[in-house]
């Protein structure tokens, strides 16, 4: 695949939508609508929540609405990080949303998993299968906040909630080249959890230009860096780049691949397929759709 045909892609992925665009996005992109539950297929880039005058889904809700016939209040009950894609969970009723939103507390509680999540990884983990532990924190490095792991958080940090104790299931479901596609089952809640605990596994998502800095490489072996390392542009080998037909100048525009495919509601399981960039990295690479 040339970086020529590759082109057209690239800009697609780095052009901002407009709101009316995003809009129309937004309303072909319903997966499920029973009642008062409404469920979309957000893309990445596309925060939840945002100060006046940026473009987020809750400054977009009262069109949606009014485009979708819905009643007069659509509250977010669940939904992924800006730079993730996948299921947005909405409610028209007041009830509703406290009533999902206590399932999902208590599914947690429980020990369940009611989130799933895909992820495309630059590394492969040393076991098929297993769980990251770790505490985590906001840290100031200069001007800048970052979210850190603790790896034995103190009693007294974690009850005066300065760090909170995080748990991820992982289990690899394909790999190839040195790449695998994950399955992803946070336990708890807390920003950038997913992308800080696969940097633990030495394996970064792919297009994460945050935390992706925090794994070196020496004569091939992945290694973790000091946390005050400086973010930049996620760094692919030569091989990799030509896989994904892109060169080094586009690397800042490669979205993140981290996708929410599943949500697990008393009725029974919702799923969200995988955008387009992640469907075209997945054959691409040549790493399983399911």
């Amino acid at each position: 695949m040339t970086e020529t045909a590759e082109k057209p892609k690239m800009k697609r992925w780095r052009r901002l939508l407009g709101p009316e665009e995003t809009l129309r996005l937004l309303e072909g992109s319903v997966v499920h609508r029973e009642g008062a539950v409404l469920a979309l297929n957000k893309p990445p880039g596309l925060p939840v929540l945002g100060r006046p005058g940026d473009l987020s889904l809750d400054a977009l809700l009262p069109a949606l609405r009014q485009r979708l016939g819905l009643a007069p209040e659509l509250h977010v009950v669940k939904a992924p990080a800006r730079e993730y894609s996948g299921l947005v969970l909405l409610s028209s009723c007041y009830h509703t949303t406290k009533k999902l939103q206590q399932f999902f507390t208590n599914a947690r509680l429980r020990g369940q998993y009611p989130a799933t999540y895909r992820a495309i990884t630059v590394g492969i983990p040393a076991e098929v299968e297993g769980e990251i532990r770790t505490g985590l924190c906001w840290q100031q490095h200069g001007d800048r906040a970052m979210v850190v792991p603790v790896p034995a958080p103190g009693r007294r940090s974690l009850a005066r909630k300065d760090v909170k104790s995080t748990l991820t299931r992982y289990r690899v479901l394909g790999t190839v080249g040195g790449c695998a596609l994950l399955q992803l089952q946070p336990r708890t809640a807390f920003p950038e959890q997913l992308q800080v605990h696969l940097t633990l596994l030495l394996c970064p998502a792919l297009g994460d230009h945050k935390h992706s800095s925090r794994v070196g490489r020496v004569l091939g072996v992945p290694f973790l860096t000091p946390e005050t390392a400086p973010t930049r542009t996620q760094v692919l080998d030569e091989e990799l780049l030509s896989r994904l037909g892109l060169s080094p100048q586009q690397l800042h525009h490669l979205p993140l691949h981290i996708h929410l495919r599943e949500l697990v509601l008393p009725e029974g399981p919702l799923c969200a397929p995988p955008p387009p960039h992640f469907l075209h990295t997945l054959r691409c690479l040549g790493l399983p759709e399911h």
